[in-house]
């Protein structure tokens, strides 16, 4: 074998010469802990405060909701009362005058129709030829007309819709279209 391919036996290491970065490097890294696991507090304590401040919002906003459903009809209440305090009033007159009873009536209905105004409650009152729309209106029956089908002939009770939401559909009688469905309907029993 030659000088080359002879196996080198490891050289011994001088820990004395090598002490003063090691002495260093366990301090850097005591010191590295110590930012990082400082860092770790400040991040726990951040996100404990942001998990309480969700908590709260949520638990805000479910008082609200429960709040909101307890008290809905609290506006549409107070626009009832005055109508109550008539027909009352108008249910205490002995005065016996059919003229001044339909007057308390007929402002009393005023009251009321202002109620509905303000709520946003509004009549759904089709008329003769206004094409059937079953989200509004609710066919009682159907009858041979001089009119195209499928459109209201007459309107037995008006309905209401309170924005865009229909809160009873109008009942009306709707026109049938020509032809043997037409017939049947008029036959007795059928």
């Amino acid at each position: 074998m030659s000088s080359a391919e002879q196996p080198t036996t490891p050289q011994p290491v001088d820990l004395q010469a090598a002490d003063s970065p090691q002495d260093e490097a366990p301090d850097a890294l005591e010191q590295a802990l110590k930012i990082a696991q400082d860092e770790l507090d400040t991040l726990k304590d951040q996100f404990l405060r942001a998990k309480a401040e969700a908590e709260n919002t949520r638990r805000r906003a479910e008082e609200e909701t429960a709040k909101a459903r307890k008290f809905a009809v609290e506006a549409m209440a107070q626009e009832l009362l005055p109508v109550k305090d008539s027909l009352e009033a108008a249910l205490a007159d002995t005065s016996g005058s059919i003229e001044a009873l339909k007057k308390g009536v007929e402002l009393t209905l005023s009251q009321l129709r202002g109620a509905f105004e303000r709520s946003r409650i509004q009549e759904v009152a089709p008329v003769a030829g206004e094409r059937f729309d079953p989200s509004r209106h609710q066919a009682i029956t159907t009858v041979p007309a001089q009119q195209a089908a499928n459109t209201v002939v007459n309107v037995l009770q008006k309905g209401y819709a309170l924005a865009d939401r229909t809160l009873r559909p109008a009942m009306v009688t709707v026109a049938a279209a020509a032809g043997p469905a037409a017939d049947m309907n008029d036959k007795p029993g059928a």
